[in-house]
């Protein structure tokens, strides 16, 4: 049976082709994953499917019933769900609440019952591989356990079609198994699976079929068995690409200088740790054990103090590894100062400094690029050129005012330097891809021409060509002397782009490894805390 058919759907946005003549199906019981550059049309055919945007032209069924006066309304009553890389939470909501919100019927004066609603929430949140507390505001939450909980909403919504769009952008290892095992058990229900995912391996691993759009226009697509990594990638860009970022050997060798950054006495606050079954859910919240994933709220009791020196050098890529919660974002945040860092000494070029807000780390060089690129990265509604400049306003300004000119100076070369693709530098930077989003928040750090760079999830969501040229951009700065700092949940990223790799465990350094000695082995078990390293 077939769920959804879109014929020949075309799409234009201010004059520009975002989808022409596009064509996808989807059976129940598969999963056919949709596969394409950032800018591609994936996000706009998904927009259509779902109802937000109307087509120009073409055709489109779901479920068997043709479509023409499509909204997101109608779309929910036909079956289909959206689970998005940016999770569509109310933040003072409740988990309980924001599920409820999505799949409780009846009229706005009735009596709710709030035990219920809470087994209800616990059982869907099962389900999608997760044990986090119901009653828990989303505003606690971290990425990862947002878009578990959207995950958790499209199940309860008795969904036919379920759209995943980039639902492992955000998670470790063991949450990506339990997502992938919660998607496979609705294929077996019955339900329709449209997959949107950059890594390769994921689709390789769980698509029954895959289509390929390319500039607004589909491509091919390609049963299970009848593709490769590299055939996708052919496919994607148009060209071979031989290797996504460089895998151990490859690496650009650059000259290691002297020490830029120092810090010791790490004091960083543990979070309560997430793990499917409650019953160990409950002894991790009351024990020190190793946990495979810990995200959440802090506990309260002492936090934990690394006795590690964590240093990078001029021309040096630290790689941070660590399960998910392990601390890599706070200890981020502690270097930028965007959280207290009592206790904590940190030394820049040997000499010590006090870091107690953001604006004391730019005066440094220090820049920071954090994970959720929406949220903290650009300011949506802000023009490329505006989200350049925020960090280095005294180099355009005169007299207090933005000199106009010097701004537009300023965005042009790093929208050529960086490759955004725009048609204009005032464009919003809302109205962009996920990568090229992520191009403009690093042309804004950039721009204060940074000492020390700290690289959050620097290519989580973007396409392989994107991933390819942060990576090579990346070898540029360390070559021009930038001390590098990056985390990373990719181990192959981890292990192909570090020259030194540091793993977290509980709010940790748990070790730091050479590039030599650096195994995948050695890495997860640093971060399960089952090993110890000098």
């Amino acid at each position: 049976m077939t769920l959804l058919e879109a014929a020949g759907i075309r799409k234009s946005f201010a004059g520009v082709h975002a989808l022409q003549d596009v064509s996808f199906d989807l059976k129940a019981g598969e999963v056919h994953a949709l596969a394409g550059e950032n800018g591609a049309g994936k996000s706009t055919l998904i927009k259509i499917v779902t109802g937000a945007v109307g087509a120009d032209a073409g055709s489109l069924r779901i479920a068997g019933q043709a479509v023409t006066h499509h909204s997101p309304a109608l779309a929910r009553s036909l079956g289909v769900a959206a689970v998005y890389q940016q999770p569509s939470l109310f933040p003072d909501l409740t988990v309980a609440e924001n599920i409820a919100l999505e799949i409780e019927t009846g009229g706005l004066w009735r009596r709710v019952d709030w035990p219920a609603r809470a087994r209800r929430a616990q059982d869907l949140l099962r389900r999608a591989g997760s044990a986090i507390d119901p009653q828990r505001l989303v505003s606690s939450l971290s990425m990862p356990e947002q878009q578990i909980v959207d995950i958790a909403r499209a199940i309860g919504a008795h969904a036919r079609v379920l759209i995943f769009d980039e639902p492992t952008a955000s998670l470790g290892a063991r949450e990506v198994e339990r997502l992938l095992a919660a998607i496979a058990a609705l294929r077996a229900e019955g339900a329709g699976i449209v997959y949107i995912s950059h890594r390769l391996e994921e689709i390789a691993g769980i698509a029954d079929r895959v289509t390929v759009l390319r500039d607004g226009r589909t491509v091919a697509t390609r049963a299970r068995g009848a593709f490769d990594s590299a055939e996708l990638i052919r496919l994607m860009v148009g060209r071979e690409i031989s290797a996504i970022f460089p895998q151990r050997g490859p690496k650009r060798a650059v000259p290691i200088g002297g020490p830029v950054l120092e810090a010791r006495g790490l004091r960083l606050r543990l979070r309560r740790c997430e793990i499917i079954q409650p019953a160990q859910a409950e002894a991790c919240a009351t024990t020190a054990s190793p946990a495979p994933a810990m995200v959440g709220q802090a506990l309260a009791g002492p936090a934990s103090i690394s006795s590690q020196l964590l240093t990078v050098h001029a021309g040096e890529i630290v790689g941070l590894a660590g399960l998910v919660g392990s601390g890599r974002t706070e200890l981020a945040e502690t270097l930028f100062g965007l959280r207290p860092a009592a206790g904590v000494e940190i030394r820049l070029r040997g000499q010590p400094v006090r870091i107690a807000s953001p604006a004391d780390a730019i005066r440094h060089g220090i820049a920071y690029l954090p994970e959720d690129r929406r949220r903290h990265g650009v300011v949506a509604e802000m023009p490329i050129t505006a989200n350049t400049s925020l960090a280095s306003l005294p180099a355009v300004s005169r007299h207090g005012l933005i000199d106009g000119a010097a701004e537009r100076r300023l965005a042009r070369g790093y929208v050529e330097r960086l490759r955004i693709k725009t048609d204009s530098l005032y464009t919003e930077a809302g109205a962009l891809s996920g990568g090229n989003q992520q191009k403009v928040a690093l042309a804004r750090w950039l721009a204060i021409r940074p000492a020390v760079l700290i690289l959050d999830e620097p290519t989580q969501g973007v396409d392989v060509a994107s991933k390819s040229e942060i990576h090579s951009l990346m070898s540029d700065l360390a070559e021009e002397g930038v001390a590098i700092l990056m985390i990373s949940s990719e181990l192959p990223e981890i292990l192909g782009m570090s020259d030194r790799i540091a793993v977290m465990h509980r709010g940790a350094l748990a070790g730091i490894l050479s590039r030599q000695d650096a195994t995948p082995e050695r890495i997860l078990g640093l971060a399960l805390g089952a090993e110890a390293a000098a």
